[in-house]
């Protein structure tokens, strides 16, 4: 398969131009946090942690929106939800964490953002705003809208993007007062998180034909090619593209479901992970308390 898409070029495959974009935000974050935090009003330096998590969270933005992935994205649905499963799931986690609390707090109290904040973070609110967006932005005529548009594209994954660092911040908030939910009650938020994505997953996985014609139809899909591939390159090469078939030994329908499969597994581990976590801390927070010192016994 790598073969095969060199014939779209340097540029389709590997975003330069973004590579730069990325570069810059980890620039930004060095010098913000770093040699000039006190110039930003900071006075912690973030921790190694902390820098290894922003990092992280930079490098796999790269690779599944700059890389030849991006490009699979489009040829490929199973590697559509790979990149949605990286990129709305462990993405804003790793940038919450590692981003230091007193960036957070100068974002967050901004008056036109606080009161916004405090209402969509509410539980309900946070669970039905992104888990219905993730599932409406993969309906059919949604989707096949969105890979034809770049403005639609952008647009509805930056709204996504928004709402998944919406979903996670009020059990992985860095403010501890935006952070208030008990353990248990964090666990019932994730297990419900990961109910509320299910149909989503389920229809894809279940679905007896294909449902995207951004993947069957060559027409939609030459469309949806230009999104990130150069209008020129597209146009000399029309004549030898027949569809993503020609890049793939699966039918659309198998990779189809595998797309399902993939972002469920994705989604299960991401859970868990976040769920140990918790568990982790609530164990170790109940271990630390100390019964009180029983009264001495009269002697008699």
């Amino acid at each position: 398969m790598w073969l095969e898409l060199q014939i779209f070029g340097f540029r389709a495959l590997w975003s330069p131009y973004f590579f730069l974009f990325v570069l810059g935000l980890a620039i930004a974050y060095f010098v913000i946090t770093g040699p000039y935090r006190e110039r930003f009003g900071g006075h912690d330096k973030p921790t190694r942690k902390q820098q290894v998590f922003v990092y992280t969270a930079l490098a796999l933005l790269y690779i599944v929106k700059g890389s030849p992935i991006d490009l699979l994205t489009h040829i490929m649905l199973s590697a559509h939800m790979a990149q949605m499963a990286i990129y709305y799931l462990v993405f804003p986690i790793l940038l919450i964490k590692g981003i230091p609390a007193w960036i957070w707090r100068k974002v967050v109290y901004l008056p036109v953002v606080r009161p916004v904040l405090n209402l969509l973070t509410k539980p309900i609110i946070s669970l039905l705003l992104f888990n219905t967006l993730f599932s409406v932005y993969h309906m059919p005529i949604v989707f096949d809208f969105a890979k034809t548009s770049q403005i639609a594209h952008t647009t509805i994954s930056l709204i996504i993007l928004v709402a998944a660092f919406i979903v996670w911040w009020p059990i992985l908030s860095p403010l501890k007062e935006a952070n208030s939910l008990r353990p248990l009650l964090k666990i019932g938020y994730i297990f419900a998180n990961s109910v509320l994505i299910t149909p989503a997953c389920v229809l894809i996985i279940f679905a007896d034909h294909t449902l995207f014609d951004t993947y069957t139809q060559g027409g939609a899909w030459i469309q949806a090619m230009q999104l990130c591939v150069p209008g020129d390159i597209i146009q000399g090469l029309s004549g030898q593209l027949s569809g993503p078939q020609m890049f793939s030994n699966m039918s659309p329908l198998e990779d189809q479901q595998l797309g399902g499969i993939i972002m469920k597994i994705m989604q299960e581990i991401t859970y868990g992970v976040i769920l140990a976590r918790i568990f982790y801390g609530w164990f170790n927070a109940e271990s630390l308390k100390v019964d009180p010192i029983p009264a001495e016994t009269q002697n008699y």
